[in-house]
């Protein structure tokens, strides 16, 4: 084989046939005459095209040279050059002239192609431009003729256009017959939870009731002053547990009955009077309930669309469920007599509703004093949520303790351990196991992992080529840790081992990686390909299942159960998915965030992130508008103003199942907030 050939690669055969004595006895025959016409046409076509456009030439003009042209061809190519475009002779306006004969021979040529090739209209119409020779009565039989035709192709026209009607009208009629049908499923499935609803409000109330009842009796029954020391004696809690037993007084002093007697009524007034001031304190309390049972009602109103879309969701998706037979007898009515979904939605209504806004419980001023470079990277709790890390340009890992921190006044809250690097630092991950382990990714592409106890580094792995952007520890494997870096590669590492254990080799940059709390084998990367690739590692020549719909780089991704991912883009939107059944679920607007970090955290019920107007906005993971948001102020009114355009949020973390957050921005300011109503 020679040399060209295998530089291009095998090519298909191809199947050639041998010529048969037929193919030789047609190829020595004659064309028929009428494909040499066509032939000769064909060619005589070609004479007949203008040079500039390629088409047959309309209202010809000659050249001083000799060539012909369309008019406007040559008129439009002389006002930006002179000269010919066929020979390149000089050539002005002046020198170009009509070409009668061409057009003449142009004229015979179309009609004699019309005759030949033309429609039977086209034909028509040309003979009596010819002048053909037709009598009145044969134009009146003609016309009859064109006149029917007419009146049945409008009359097919007609038919087809109510057919088309009549179609659409039925596909509405269907469309519109299976949203009633969704609507009567819909109020069907509200009707039988106000009922459920209306039992269980029935059933708080003459609890209520009772207990109401039982507290009037004790607080004017006259008996209740004979029975309130056997209560006192008998009750071990309560508001009245901790007064001194009457019996044991009296045994303690049975020659004084006067005194005892004084002792007694003494007791049974104060206790009368603590009763009447938690009286009068439950109305000052009832008054605070109702305050904030209205503010709940207004955020439902606020976002109420929202809140329909996720009640009808989760209603019709348990309804589905409650069809399954494996799951019909458990599912059909869950506690308190709910229908199966609506469980669901109280608890996503009671998250929703019970706070409104974030409030600064503590502030830490993290950056140093002659260090220009305070921004905040990375921010995580330990494994207990007593101590929690920060990392970022400033090149240090610093660990505070969180109760000092909230406790302790104090204008700079130093920390328990500082750890210099030789690098500035993109992200912190705790092991959840080891609790004096952290783990560090930097700039230069070095993975660590340090003892906070030792302040010694433990492994460093320096395989990444570019800088690692991402570092998390497994919590089912604390020996295992994953990393992503620039250099688009994700890299799985064991703290026994020297080197890295598995390679992972992407197309595009990994932006973050994490793996699923409940499994060392499934890994999620969000990469700057706008998607999050989700891997299974026993089999990483390809991801279990790629999730698209982000429009910029993926630039965080936290799991909120095994189930469940959220991830964080530069589009300005937060995504929610189910890594089981491969869907998307949500999409979450409200903050700003373009180009930046602003960083990502999630609980079961809460996911927050930064923005890049200084902002923390929380969302609750049903709903796709903000509950609560917060703006980082600086302290110095001068710089106040400049706060939302110069500095973002860089970094967020929960506390574990908890409404504390840590938050930190671009200027190193470091804020414990807390949901509030």
């Amino acid at each position: 084989m020679g040399g060209g050939e295998s530089s291009v690669g095998p090519l298909v055969p191809s199947v050639k046939s041998e010529p048969t004595p037929s193919d030789a006895v047609a190829a020595a025959l004659p064309s028929p005459p009428h494909e040499e016409a066509a032939a000769e046409e064909s060619e005589l076509d070609r004479d007949f095209l203008c040079p500039i456009c390629m088409q047959v030439i309309k209202d010809a003009f000659l050249t001083a040279c000799g060539h012909s042209f369309c008019y406007m061809c040559i008129a439009t190519h002389l006002q930006n050059k002179r000269d010919c475009p066929c020979c390149a002779h000089y050539l002005t306006p002046k020198h170009i002239f009509p070409n009668f004969l061409l057009n003449k021979l142009l004229k015979k040529t179309s009609a004699r192609q019309i005759a030949r090739h033309g429609t039977p209209f086209e034909q028509l119409r040309q003979a009596l431009r010819e002048g053909c020779e037709v009598s009145v009565k044969e134009l009146d039989s003609l016309l009859s003729v064109l006149i029917e035709k007419k009146r049945k192709m409008e009359q097919e026209e007609a038919e087809t256009n109510m057919q088309i009607l009549h179609d659409f009208l039925h596909c509405l009629r269907k469309q519109k017959l299976e949203e009633l049908s969704q609507i009567q499923n819909d109020l069907q499935y509200i009707k039988e939870d106000i009922n459920s609803v209306e039992r269980h409000r029935m059933d708080l109330y003459r609890a209520k009731e009772r207990y109401t009842v039982k507290l009037r009796m004790l607080m004017n029954d006259p008996s209740a002053t004979n029975a309130c020391p056997s209560l006192i004696d008998r009750r071990s809690c309560g508001t009245i547990s901790g007064l001194p037993s009457v019996q044991d007084q009296c045994q303690m002093n049975p020659g004084n009955s006067q005194s005892r007697k004084a002792d007694v009524n003494t007791l049974v007034s104060s206790h009368t009077n603590q009763r009447k001031d938690a009286h009068g304190g439950s109305n000052s309390q009832h008054v605070t309930q109702s305050g904030l049972a209205l503010a709940r009602k207004k955020r439902v109103l606020a976002q109420f669309n929202d809140l329909q879309e996720c009640y009808l969701q989760k209603r019709r998706h348990g309804a589905r469920q409650s069809y399954k037979p494996e799951a019909r007898d458990v599912n059909a009515m869950n506690r308190e007599g709910y229908h199966a979904g609506l469980e669901d939605f109280q608890s996503v209504l009671s998250t929703f509703t019970r706070y409104s806004r974030l409030r600064v419980i503590a502030e830490v001023r993290h950056g140093d004093l002659f260090h220009s470079a305070n921004i905040v990277s990375s921010i995580e709790f330990d494994r207990d949520d007593e101590l929690f890390a920060t990392a970022g340009v400033s090149r240090r890992i610093k660990v505070f303790e969180f109760a000092s921190v909230v406790n302790e006044s104090a204008d700079v809250q130093c920390p328990v351990v500082e750890m210099s690097t030789r690098s500035k630092l993109s992200c912190l991950s705790w092991n959840k196991y080891t609790k004096n382990h952290i783990a560090s990714s930097d700039y230069e592409g070095i993975v660590t992992v340090w003892d906070v106890t030792t302040r010694q580094s433990v492994m460093e792995y320096e395989e990444h080529e570019k800088r690692a952007w991402s570092v998390d520890f497994s919590r089912t494997e604390p020996s295992m840790l994953v990393s992503g870096s620039d250099d688009c590669k994700v890299k799985i590492w064991c703290i026994k081992q020297e080197a890295s254990v598995l390679n992972i080799d992407m197309k595009a940059n990994i932006c973050s990686v994490k793996y699923n709390p409940g499994s060392s084998i499934h890994v999620a990367v969000g990469s700057a390909d706008h998607n999050i690739h989700y891997y299974d590692l026993r089999n990483v020549s390809q991801p279990l299942h790629v999730f698209s719909g982000h429009r910029k780089a993926v630039s965080y991704v936290k799991f909120l159960s095994n189930n469940e991912l959220a991830s964080a883009s530069t589009d300005s939107t937060l995504r929610l998915w189910d890594v089981k059944e491969n869907l998307p679920l949500r999409t979450f607007r409200g903050h700003s965030n373009e180009k930046n970090f602003v960083g990502l955290t999630v609980n079961s019920e809460y996911i927050a992130c930064g923005s890049e107007t200084n902002e923390v906005f929380v969302y609750q993971k049903a709903i796709s508008k903000p509950a609560a948001w917060h703006r980082f102020a600086s302290s110095d009114s001068e710089e106040a103003e400049d706060d939302a355009g110069s500095y973002f949020i860089s970094a967020v973390c929960w506390k574990s199942d908890s409404p504390t957050m840590l938050t930190a921005n671009s200027r190193g300011t470091i804020k414990v907030l807390v949901l509030a109503a």
